[in-house]
């Protein structure tokens, strides 16, 4: 049953298995296990971020395509949503109405980039998803009679998502079923749902020409694939899920901004996750994202707890003042890059093989 779910892509390591299904769980149990806003919204934008990087890798880790214009299709699946809500009442029928209008408008951009741009090769594809996305986000900035500009949209949801709506009257295992529970959850299950699809891609007869691809083209090629029109696949597939994790995100955060949803700094974030979790293995978005956004949001708090610990040593104290946080993000990074350069999934499952003729 567990080998169908995960379409035969097991994790092949004990300690990568433990550290699955903690994430796992604890991604589940969030809102129950923690209290406050801050937890649960990391919990939520972990969710969406294994999926975003899930599927970036499906380009850059399976094919070896290096686009930078992958926040593009999440911006627009954010808009969408964001857009249909704030446009009318805020109804389901205005949601899928904006999702669906978002997927086509993905649809299209990513067909047209993948027939005009997959036919150039290496960095010269990279800089023009780097000028598509560029415009594109611009054009978001400057359209701020739909948009907001450079302020964004603030929208409302369904009534079911307010956080004053209430599924019962009493709490539940010592918490209220309300709507911010109910988004969550819905955020959680829309992400397990989008990741398992990809689990599948990746390890389906598809997925393994992309990865021969990625090998070898002209091997590939002299196979008899159509490796082009593959390559366009790959892009129209990851960019509509994309597209649907920035749906969830725009429905989580209530909030859709050019700086949250296209700017490059999103694309920075997903470059990092990809190669602290490891290219080529979709279970390297889970451990990366879980571990960049716990830093992300967590490691200035712990900084400022060691810097009032460390007052009376003023050397140590100053370098672990909260103002250097994304200093020692940086060093965290470099260190990741230095002990595991195939990611911390590919250094696991090295290990594991390397241990087997030793256990034989």
């Amino acid at each position: 049953m567990l080998n169908q779910l995960l379409s035969g892509d097991l994790p092949r390591s004990r300690a990568l298995s433990a550290t699955l299904l903690l994430i796992l769980l604890g991604l589940a149990l969030a809102p129950f296990l923690t209290s406050g806003a801050r937890p649960l919204n990391t919990a939520a934008t972990i969710c969406i971020y294994i999926v975003l990087v899930a599927s970036y890798d499906l380009l850059l880790g399976y094919t070896g395509i290096v686009s930078f214009a992958h926040t593009m299709f999440f911006g627009i699946g954010a808009y969408g949503v964001g857009l249909g809500l704030a446009s009318g009442e805020p109804t389901w029928g205005a949601a899928f109405t904006g999702l669906l209008l978002a997927l086509l408008l993905t649809l299209v951009l990513a067909l047209v980039v993948g027939l005009f741009a997959l036919r150039v090769r290496a960095i010269f594809y990279a800089m023009i998803t780097l000028a598509v996305a560029s415009s594109f986000a611009v054009l978001a900035s400057q359209l701020s009679d739909l948009t907001g500009g450079e302020d964004g949209k603030t929208f409302s949801v369904p009534e079911l998502l307010t956080p004053g709506f209430r599924l019962f009257e009493s709490d539940v295992f010592g918490r209220a079923i309300d709507g911010k529970l109910i988004t969550y959850y819905i955020v959680f299950g829309g992400c397990l749902l989008l990741f398992l699809f990809l689990l599948r891609l990746v390890n389906s007869p598809f997925g393994r020409v992309l990865q021969a691809i990625r090998e070898n083209e002209f091997r590939a090629e002299a196979l008899g694939y159509r490796t082009v029109l593959y390559r366009i696949w790959a892009n129209v597939l990851a960019a509509l899920v994309a597209a649907l994790a920035g749906a969830l995100m725009a429905l989580w955060l209530h909030y859709v901004g050019p700086k949250t949803m296209l700017g490059f700094e999103v694309m920075t974030d997903i470059l990092l996750i990809v190669v602290i979790g490891g290219m080529g293995t979709m279970y390297g978005a889970v451990v990366g994202a879980t571990l960049f956004i716990i830093a992300q949001n967590y490691l200035k708090a712990l900084m400022a707890e060691g810097s009032a610990a460390l007052q009376g040593v003023p050397l140590l104290a100053q370098a672990l003042h909260p103002d250097r946080w994304m200093l020692w993000l940086g060093v965290l990074f470099v260190l990741s890059i230095y002990f595991f350069p195939v990611g911390i999934v590919g250094k696991l499952r090295l290990r594991k093989l390397a241990a087997r003729p030793a256990s034989n």
